[in-house]
């Protein structure tokens, strides 16, 4: 079971938005928290909620159960909510805080190992830091067993001097941390009920407590301004990087690199400076990302090439190449081997295998067939105002400069639009269109209105 404790408004946040739902590397706080819970094989969680419940609960969905803690009177206070639902349990529960994202599974894991092997009641998750100043110390004795957790206003200046910490983090035997509970008071400096006088009263019970020490004392950072927020993002932001490495995947220069928590990569891919691969995204093998790539939610198969571009929502199949200076929205769905081209908009276009856009043009809802060729300032009217409306063209079409293409309209397989044309009727199979007035020539005339025009201007100077 786990208990994850997210009731804090977060006042130093300073931000109308509650503090567990504030992003690191593209997921809220509370997000990494409980996907660390689901890795870590946890049957059950239940999140303590407070202020903005339903701004949480809304983002958590049915990922979880939720009790409401009314008052915000300590950690201890909060656990104790939780009792209706886990009380009556067995087994062992662990406690987390929704502000600390950077904790892992296989620390959780690890802590529940130690926990089980040594038949405890209680496990503390500690943290050897540099700066302990604001946390709450761990106190052991001769032997080395963990004493009590003595929270900073309480500490004497010998305890002060300790730099192992409590994260805040535990397991405990659930009947056990329940029995406790009801015995926890809350005289002390902050007038709150510590979780922390859980593991004194424990050990006073003659039950085993114990302390299992973080590897990296991060996992235990708790973020409570904007500034600790950076710094988890900074900290998790080299944590993936590294991972994609050992992955095998080039980061030419990690500083200037940006991976979100959920994207996937294939290995051999390289991903030059300036790139930043957001949401859901997934790309294959053998890719070149970058330089200045922004992608979003985009499926990315292998072999693919973007440069200088931006997608959102969108799939790209083996062989495409993108950029520079490319657009492709949402929908947008390019066949084996297409080429888009620099200032090319997609929005809502299904591309052919082998198509080709090569510059300075805008197809949205539309559909093309395969070695589709759109020449340079070609478009697709697709809005009047009212409705989008499709736009389709067959295989092996071609599509000429500066074509109006005026949805909806159909360009037949093969078909050959002249251009600089306006196509508003359908065009058959093997058909050439042409839509475009009639040249006509003026003899002379461009020195009758270079006269006029100088006409104009000596009249305007006397004026």
């Amino acid at each position: 079971m786990a208990i994850i404790l997210a009731a804090g408004q977060g006042k130093r946040m300073k931000s109308k938005l509650y503090k567990v739902l504030h992003q690191v590397c593209g997921k809220p706080m509370v997000g990494h928290v409980l996907q660390t819970v689901k890795e870590s094989d946890c049957q059950r969680t239940v999140v303590v909620v407070g202020h903005g419940a339903e701004a949480v609960q809304g983002y958590i969905g049915d990922g979880a159960e939720f009790v409401l803690q009314e008052q915000q009177l300590g950690t201890g206070h909060a656990v104790l909510q939780t009792e209706q639902l886990l009380g009556s349990e067995e087994g062992t529960t662990v406690i987390l805080y929704g502000d600390t994202p950077l904790v892992t599974s296989d620390t959780i894991k690890a802590l529940l190992e130690l926990h089980n092997r040594k038949e405890s009641a209680a496990t503390v998750l500690t943290a050897v830091v540099p700066n302990p100043q604001g946390l709450g110390r761990i106190i052991r004795n001769e032997a080395g067993a963990v004493q009590r957790i003595v929270e900073q206003k309480d500490c004497t200046p010998e305890q002060a001097a300790i730099h192992e910490i409590n994260t805040g983090m535990y397991c405990f035997d659930n009947r056990k941390l329940f029995e406790a509970l009801k015995r926890v008071t809350n005289d002390n400096a902050q007038g709150e009920y510590y979780l922390t006088d859980v593991m004194e009263i424990i050990r006073e019970a003659g039950d085993v407590v114990e302390a299992y020490c973080a590897t990296d004392f991060a996992e235990g950072i708790g973020v409570n301004d904007r500034v600790g927020l950076a710094e988890a993002e900074q900290l998790m932001r080299a944590r993936i990087v590294r991972k994609h490495q050992l992955a095998g995947v080039s980061i030419i220069d990690a500083a200037a690199t940006y991976i979100e928590a959920d994207v996937i990569i294939g290995p051999d891919t390289v991903l030059l400076p300036g790139t930043l691969l957001r949401g859901r995204t997934v790309i294959g093998e053998d890719c070149v990302i970058g330089p200045q790539a922004d992608i979003t939610d985009t499926e990315i198969a292998d072999r693919v090439t973007v440069k200088h571009s931006v997608t959102c929502e969108a799939v790209i199949a083996d062989e495409c190449s993108v950029g520079p200076y490319a657009y492709l929205r949402p929908g947008s769905r390019l066949g084996v081997g297409c080429k888009i081209g620099d200032f090319v908009e997609i929005k809502n276009a299904e591309l052919g295998a082998g198509s080709k856009v090569s510059h300075l043009s805008y197809i949205g809802d539309a559909i093309l067939g395969t070695e589709v060729n759109i020449g340079c300032g070609a478009i697709t009217a697709n809005y009047d105002g009212y409705n989008k409306s499709l736009t389709q063209i067959g295989d092996n079409a071609f599509v000429g400069s500066n074509v109006n293409l005026i949805a909806p309209v159909k360009i037949g397989n093969g078909a050959y639009v002249v251009a600089g044309s306006t196509i508003t009727h359908d065009v058959a199979e093997g058909d050439v269109a042409i839509a475009r007035e009639r040249q006509v020539n003026k003899s002379g005339y461009a020195d009758k209105l270079r006269a006029r025009a100088k006409a104009k201007k000596e009249s305007s100077k006397q004026e």
